[in-house]
């Protein structure tokens, strides 16, 4: 079976980006896959909802007294947008501690509109704007709750790291995961699609209360989770509670996917070149494919099947489409 989106400039095809994808159900028994069972990859931010329900686990999100819009940026890739900002300094003031014991980094907002106002007002990126903020303040939560010197806290060998991936190991049933630094400095475990869809399915599942809970937050605060013209929010929101899902980078994707009939089911994909405009194309593709959203839903999120490719004239020259032949 191969899975692939096709990339056309007028009348023909100009590029392809390969997709690899595996689904799961809930007696981890695979549904639909393309590739060897053994590809493995890294989870990269895909794995944000997980890290954070290490620390609702703990008993570090309520004893910080989080909300659940910020439990959502916990698990978000967000667009650096003034609430995901404000909602960042909200849980970090709740802490007691600064920004300076963030160990994220800076980088400029991925929302346009906010780089720029930041730029006009001479002010300069901070690590309040970094996407993965929201995660770090919920392990600067689990490194307060722990009792714990914060110093290092994304190191491997750090007591917080070690809590997340015993978590991992739990919902996964992996006795060792590999990991590498991920972009925000902190340990990225390399799996395989299936485990990942394995998490995903749990995610779902109601089988873990802190899952649940992550899955709730996420479903009420989409916007938290990524913000102004970013497929996650704008499908999440369209979803109303059946699916929510988290992209990361080098365009992985995970699904967490609640059926009418109460059944519950997890996906994850890769493409494989690491392009992330074939991304949401191929996630539509597959839920379509395994019949996991209804017509209704297509018709709003149309601009995700098969979006149109411009130039910088505004005029169109080609699409993106995906294609799974059996």
């Amino acid at each position: 079976m191969s899975f692939f989106c096709k990339v056309t400039r007028g009348d023909h095809a100009e590029s392809q980006h390969e997709i690899y994808a595996v689904a799961v159900d809930e007696s981890e028994k695979v549904i639909f896959s393309n590739c060897d069972l053994d590809f493995k990859t890294y989870i990269r931010s895909s794995l944000k909802p997980f890290q954070a329900a290490a620390s609702v686990h703990a008993g570090a999100v309520d004893a910080a007294g989080f909300s659940m819009a910020e439990l959502a940026l916990m698990c978000a890739s967000h667009n650096g947008e003034e609430i995901h900002v404000k909602t960042a300094k909200s849980m970090l003031k709740k802490l007691g501690f600064s920004k300076d014991q963030y160990e994220c980094g800076n980088h400029a907002p991925y929302d346009k509109n906010s780089k720029e106002m930041l730029i006009r007002e001479g002010i300069d990126f901070s690590p309040f704007n970094n996407n993965c903020s929201g995660k770090h303040a919920g392990m600067l939560a689990l490194t307060k709750h722990l009792g714990v010197n914060p110093d290092g806290y994304t190191k491997k060998d750090h007591q917080v790291q070690k809590t997340i991936l015993d978590r991992i190991k739990t919902y996964t049933g992996l006795e060792e995961i590999p990991t590498a630094i991920d972009g925000c400095s902190v340990p990225t475990p390399y799996m395989s699609l299936f485990h990942m869809a394995v998490l995903f399915q749990k995610l779902a599942s109601r089988t873990y209360s802190e899952l649940n809970k992550v899955y709730e937050a996420m479903v009420t605060h989409p916007y938290h989770v990524a913000g102004r013209n970013r497929f996650d929010t704008e499908f999440i929101k369209e979803m109303n509670g059946k699916i929510v899902t988290k992209v990361g980078g080098e365009a992985v994707r995970g699904l967490a996917i609640r059926t009418d009939r109460g059944k519950t089911y997890g996906v994850a994909l890769k493409v494989l070149d690491g392009s992330q405009r074939a991304n949401p194309v191929a996630t539509m593709a597959i839920l379509q494919h395994l019949n996991f959203i209804d017509e209704k839903c297509v018709k709003n999120l149309q601009e995700y099947i098969c979006p149109d490719l411009k130039n910088h004239r505004n005029i169109l020259i080609g699409k993106i489409s995906a294609h799974i032949e059996i």
